[in-house]
């Protein structure tokens, strides 16, 4: 299972520290982040403000960027859209969400996309040791540093984040 998705292909060849968290999916749950969180707090004892979604969003110029928020939280569409150093951003259709990075809705993994998209974190994730996000496929969640998914995705970090 050690490469089962292109994220961790890439965490396994960069030599990232990270640990694979898997559970059983209930494809009838509405939120996969949600559920997710769900999971590992109670698996782990993590704190659901650990556990991190990954949406893609549309650019005023029609291109597609990343943010990367904790599951407990919404998307501030103005904070991401200066983040992403753009006028304005909108959630991308999950048709063009799932072409571009190769993964398939509530499964998007911001690491191993198939393009290289501009991407923004929220800076809570620096507060703390580890941060929880997909793996590439739902029911799948990768535990790492956020320092070393900032760095593999060359995000920026900024509070995009609607508390």
């Amino acid at each position: 299972m050690a490469a089962s998705t292109p994220a961790l292909a890439l965490l396994t060849a960069r030599k990232v520290a990270h640990i694979v968290h898997s559970y059983d999916h209930d494809p009838s749950a509405q939120s996969f982040g949600q559920e997710a969180a769900q999971v590992l707090v109670e698996r782990l004892g993590v704190r659901p403000e650990q556990v991190f979604k990954t949406l893609i969003v549309e650019r005023s110029d029609r291109s597609l960027g990343v943010a990367v928020v904790p599951v407990t939280t919404m998307l501030s569409l103005k904070s991401a859209a200066a983040a992403l150093s753009t006028r304005k951003i909108a959630m991308a259709e999950r048709a063009a969400a799932e072409r571009s990075s190769g993964y398939v809705f509530g499964g998007i993994s911001p690491l191993g996309q198939r393009k290289s998209l501009p991407t923004a974190i929220d800076d809570s994730a620096l507060t703390f040791e580890t941060i929880l996000c997909s793996a590439g496929r739902r029911g799948l969640e990768i535990e790492l540093a956020p320092a070393d998914l900032v760095r593999l995705t060359r995000a920026t970090t900024a509070p995009i984040a609607a508390r």
